[in-house]
């Protein structure tokens, strides 16, 4: 099937995502994800034959955002069941007013229509993406990378067969079969048929729907994620902050890259902390100011503008929190930043200053997750201001309409 045609499919199918009760939709979350499991050996295998083809072509840390497990499935199908018991967002009523002519006037939401994905790598997404799409009334259409294309055609079919089992649509779910960055281009451009699209990837992917979009775009995250430690910090807790926020899964989006330090303790939190991180082996780019204190990789220019993604941490000494929320302003994309203190009034300066989809204060970055939120699981993470910003769930996948109720009035 060609991509056009597949788009002219999901377009028919809109009328009938919508037209899903919130317990028909639950029925068939709970049936896909029961599906994912029965289909495992068979999804496994897939990925089997993904990871293979691509250890001569990507980093090993990057095949484990690519690699399943029976665990990382269990985990899919669990994030399935968590949508479904998630409130339904589609029919809720935002606003309501009665007008002077007597006019009442409802701001509902409703579903976005054909949502279209690019996604890279993540299999999981495919999951994800079908879940939350199916939960707020839209059809989806999913766009993986070549190098997952057939664990993402084994979770599909998974997907679908229990679309089929249970009398909807197959067509709810759709994946694209091509794979080159002309698919890609036809998604971007498909007015009329795509009423948003979500790219979910590294920089030059986001780059270039962004820019070359027709359709209504989501800019979602890149993550140069920054941890400051301030001089009131409990090193402690520092430590185990920055190590878990750079190494527990380097190759995701929520990941630090950064670490600010204050002056006043940086010569005795960057030796404990290089002592931590010794233990996963982390390549440390250090600032003139740092690399006085511990031994590293001189930091270059473009060390603090980078999205390593991988077990490299650049790290910068800093005077003042102003300066560190200054540094973060001119190096952040604008996703996930941290403040480690026990210091109130330095964490309300840093979280007023930050201005980024989310600010923890002492804690991981590593929480900005759909799942972490609450949420189920998520369709991205926006780092764009306009509507939808940070972990996207069921509500940033609706629009709204107005329901105006009268009797007979005329203006």
């Amino acid at each position: 099937m060609t991509t056009q045609e597949l788009l002219q499919g999901a377009k028919a199918a809109k009328s009938a995502a919508a037209a899903l009760s919130t317990q028909e939709k639950n029925r068939l979350l709970l049936a896909m994800a029961d599906s994912l499991v029965q289909h495992q050996a068979d999804i496994l295998a897939a990925n089997d034959q993904d990871v293979e083809a691509a250890r001569a072509t990507i980093a090993p840390v990057m095949i484990d955002r690519l690699r399943l497990t029976g665990d990382r499935v269990a985990a899919m199908a669990q994030g399935l069941r968590a949508v479904a018991d998630l409130p339904d967002p589609v029919g809720d009523v935002l606003s309501e007013i009665t007008r002077p002519n007597g006019l009442v006037i409802r701001k509902v939401r409703v579903p976005m229509g054909v949502i279209a994905i690019i996604y890279e790598s993540r299999p999981n997404v495919t999951a994800d993406a079908a879940a939350l799409a199916l939960k707020s009334g839209n059809v989806c259409v999913l766009r993986g990378g070549k190098e997952a294309i057939h664990s993402n055609t084994a979770i599909v079919a998974a997907l679908r067969a229990a679309l089929r089992e249970n009398g909807a649509p197959e067509t709810l779910v759709n994946l694209v079969e091509d794979t080159t960055r002309a698919s890609a281009t036809q998604l971007m451009e498909a007015r009329g048929l795509v009423d948003l699209l979500i790219p979910r990837g590294g920089a030059g992917l986001i780059r270039a729907c962004v820019e070359n979009a027709k359709v209504p775009c989501i800019e979602t995250g890149t993550g140069i994620c920054h941890v400051y430690v301030d001089r009131a910090a409990d090193l402690d807790k520092a430590v185990a902050i920055v190590y878990n926020a750079k190494t527990s899964r380097p190759s995701v989006c929520n990941a630090e890259e950064v670490c600010l330090v204050h002056r006043d303790v940086a010569p005795v939190f960057l030796p404990r902390l290089k002592q931590a991180l010794d233990e996963k082996h982390v390549e440390l780019r250090l600032c003139p100011e740092a690399a006085a204190i511990i031994p590293g990789t001189p930091a270059g220019e473009r060390d603090f503008d980078t999205e390593f993604l991988d077990y490299i941490l650049a790290v910068k000494v800093v005077g003042s929190v102003e300066e560190a929320v200054a540094h973060i302003a001119a190096h952040s994309t604008g996703h996930s930043e941290a403040i480690v203190t026990q210091d109130r009034a330095a964490a309300d300066a840093f979280c007023a200053g930050v201005d980024s989809a989310a600010v923890y204060v002492n804690a991981s970055t590593r929480f900005t997750d759909g799942g972490e939120f609450g949420l189920g699981c998520e369709m991205g993470i926006s780092t764009q201001k306009l509507g939808a910003r940070g972990p996207m769930g069921l509500c940033e996948l609706t629009s709204y309409k107005y329901i105006i109720e009268g009797d007979g009035q005329v203006r």
